[in-house]
């Protein structure tokens, strides 16, 4: 998208952008954030669908293992150094970063479905767990080398830890041993550089046998170190220096080892990066509520329930009620042209549309409804406020006059507009025919424009557009208030005498000017304004009657599959009811028989009489399937005789409809009321109550009744 730094800062862009940078981790992300401007298409709607998953893992229990960390760009560009050595910090923070990459490729995976586009980042990462390992191996968790990183720092570290607890037993005894004597001051003891000393009183210094480290101010202490402990500090010293080398040198080799992984840790930081910003935009969408819209291919804006979000942070702050507004920008609807009173909201609703508009193609998600839809423009030009120029020595419309000119060059199809206060400046007259005239060229270049005006004749060319729509910030005639509420398809009046007395100008000027006006023009204002609400109000019944009739059939669509429903459900219960009334009555022979059998009827009459129950099941069912097989047989030789004849799915046809008009004639003759009938394969039988004329027919069958479509019956 083009859009110059002027434009961006009358759309109030910047101090957007400063609201998001607290939420960054590192502070080149937030200096990101600040450079943060409109990208191509496919790579704004990437980064929308990655806030987007991110803000929904702040909805759910899948929390992003995502935590702070300190960038490790300094430290990538030391290592390549010949023979540099990190700090131990350094490896701290090298590790971290590496740790969240793992964590991040582990975590993403089991939610796949929810952080696609996040998990497709992270997964091409190559996450080397060596870089972690290898630091292990040298650093502790509190990032101080350990004492197995080499033999030689084990034997070192084992001979300090010798040489002090040596140092602290020699002392002790000193120290008691002089206690019984009256050489030492009163403190006993002090430190001197680090290393405890007897304080000996200077009288007797030469009787303790040791280095003296130093005297105090008043000369009446001498701090000695005892000659016990000499050669043991002296010691402690040496190895000391030993161990520093030692560790610079295991330091210098372990920077050498991970410098190898440059090139992945580079790709991790840049990742870490990324997923910074994503974060940011998240948290702060979090916090004005923002979504993602449906963004169309096409052209075609429909914003509901918009909201500006920095008057929404601000009135949230002032806990003020902020009002939401809804427009809608299509091919056959490209301007808008907003009029009504002065503080009414115009310009809020304006640079409401701009700064969304921003936002979404910066990759930001938008304080809208979710039923919202969205689209991509080419550029954004605006002209909002007062742009006089002492520097310049411009007047304010000959600031405009210049924008103007720049607007007209490069307008076209692809070009949102937003022009406030379109055409004043100058005479009202000439400036509203000058207005005229831009207006009918931006339409003819087919841009889109939210334009606001104060001019009759504006209002009238807009009527008269076939692609172009009135609006007005609506305002209430008797408490002479802004109700800042945008009622698309109608022109506003400015209530210019109205918003004149409310602000406590004198009745009688107010009086004065009304004579001054032309009769006509005022009424001319008025009566547009209740033309337009007239209009309004009839195109809104229509809509509202064409709502109200889909409405109606589709509910009587859905009574129809619900009443399509209920009929199969009842279908297949009396079928159910009659298979286990069979089963009950099969189940109630056999107890039969085992009574008889019981009460001494002989075994053989027994199974007798239940093989012939076994030959009845059997000859049912038989029966039923050699009807089916001998129907189909006959079909099937019908239709392969006419097969050889003719085409093969005309003939289908052609068969199907014989036979469904032969069984329509033999129904038409016996399916009478009173007739006995059943289901194909069932054994209840009942009797037809009711035909109706689309073909349902009521059957009794005397414990309960069902309606059931006449050709699924068959005639007792």
């Amino acid at each position: 998208m083009h859009i110059n730094k002027d434009e961006l800062n009358e759309l109030e862009f910047p101090e957007l952008l400063a609201e998001i940078s607290p939420f960054a981790y590192s502070p080149k992300t937030a200096q990101k954030i600040a450079e943060l401007r409109p990208m191509p298409r496919e790579e704004a709607k990437l980064s929308l669908k990655k806030v987007a998953e991110f803000l929904s893992s702040f909805e759910s229990d899948n929390a992003i293992p995502f935590n702070e960390y300190e960038d490790i760009d300094q430290e990538l560009n030391l290592m390549l150094i010949e023979n540099f050595r990190l700090d131990n910090r350094a490896f701290v923070r090298i590790k971290s970063l590496t740790e969240q990459i793992g964590r991040l490729q582990k975590f993403y995976p089991q939610f796949e479905d929810l952080f696609l586009n996040l998990n497709n980042d992270v997964k091409d990462l190559d996450f080397r767990k060596e870089i972690i390992d290898r630091i292990d191996r040298v650093l502790n968790r509190f990032g101080e080398v350990k004492s197995d990183a080499s033999p030689i720092l084990k034997t070192l570290r084992q001979d300090i830890s010798h040489a002090r607890k040596a140092i602290q037993e020699n002392f002790n005894r000193t120290l008691t041993a002089l206690s019984s004597t009256d050489f030492l001051d009163d403190i006993r003891e002090s430190i001197m550089d680090d290393q405890r000393v007897l304080a000996v009183k200077s009288a007797y210094k030469k009787r303790v046998p040791g280095r003296v480290l130093g005297v105090s101010k008043t000369g009446s202490i001498t701090y000695v170190q005892p000659e016990s402990v000499v050669k043991h500090q002296f010691k402690l010293r040496e190895d000391i220096e030993e161990e520093k080398k030692e560790v610079d040198k295991i330091l210098r080799k372990l920077t050498a080892e991970i410098a190898e992984f440059h090139t992945e840790l580079s790709a991790y930081q840049n990742y870490i990066f990324g997923l910074d910003l994503t974060r940011a935009k998240a948290k702060f969408a979090e916090k004005i509520h923002g979504v993602l819209p449906k963004i169309n291919a096409h052209k075609t804006m429909r914003l509901v329930q918009a909201y500006h979000p920095l008057l929404w942070l601000r009135n949230q702050a002032e806990k003020k009620k902020i009002f939401p507004q809804s427009l809608t920008f299509t091919e056959h609807n490209r301007i808008i042209c907003i009029s009504g009173p002065n503080a009414g909201g115009k310009s809020i609703t304006l640079k409401t549309v701009g700064l969304l508009q921003l936002m979404l193609q910066s990759g930001l998600l938008v304080p809208v409804h979710p039923k919202s839809e969205m689209f991509f423009f080419g550029k954004i030009m605006t002209d909002i406020g007062d742009n006089q120029s002492i520097e310049n020595q411009l007047s304010t419309y000959s600031s405009r006059l210049k924008k103007m000119s720049k607007i007209i060059r490069e307008a076209d199809a692809e070009t949102l507009l937003l022009i406030d206060e379109f055409g004043t400046g100058s005479d009202p007259e000439l400036g509203g025919a000058l207005a005229e005239a831009f207006l009918e060229f931006f339409y003819d270049k087919k841009s889109f424009a939210i334009i606001t005006t104060h001019y009759t004749n504006i209002k009238i060319v807009v009527e008269q557009l076939p692609n172009a729509q009135n609006a007005a910030m609506l305002f209430d005639e008797h408490s002479l208030e802004p109700l800042y509420k945008l009622e698309v398809g109608q022109a506003g009046s400015s209530f210019t005498f109205e918003v004149a007395e409310k602000n406590k100008i004198p009745q009688f000027i107010i009086n004065s000017a009304k004579k001054k006006v032309e009769h006509d023009l005022l009424n001319l204002d008025k009566t547009i304004v209740k033309l337009q609400q007239e209009k309004f109000e009839v195109e809104k019944l229509k809509t509202d009657l064409t709502e109200k009739r889909d409405s109606t059939q589709n509910k009587k669509d859905n009574l129809e599959k619900l009443n399509e429903q209920l009929q199969q459900k009842l279908f297949n219960f009396q079928k159910l009811y009659e298979d286990e009334h069979r089963k009950l009555q099969f189940g109630n022979k056999i107890e039969g028989f085992i009574d008889s059998y019981i009460k001494g009827k002989s075994r053989k009459l027994v199974v007798g009489d239940f093989v012939k129950i076994l030959e009845q099941e059997k000859f049912r069912k038989l029966g039923a399937d050699k009807d089916e097989n001998k129907r189909l047989q006959i079909v099937k030789r019908k239709i392969t005789q006419q097969l050889k004849k003719v085409d093969v799915q005309e003939k289908i046809v052609e068969t199907h409809g014989k036979l469904e008009s032969k069984r329509q004639k033999e129904r038409a003759v016996w399916m009478k009321v009173g007739q006995r009938v059943r289901i194909p394969g069932s054994t209840s039988v009942g009797t037809i109550e009711k035909i109706e004329k689309n073909g349902k027919v009521s059957v009794n069958y005397g414990s309960f009744k069902t309606q059931i479509s006449g050709d699924e019956l068959e005639r007792i």
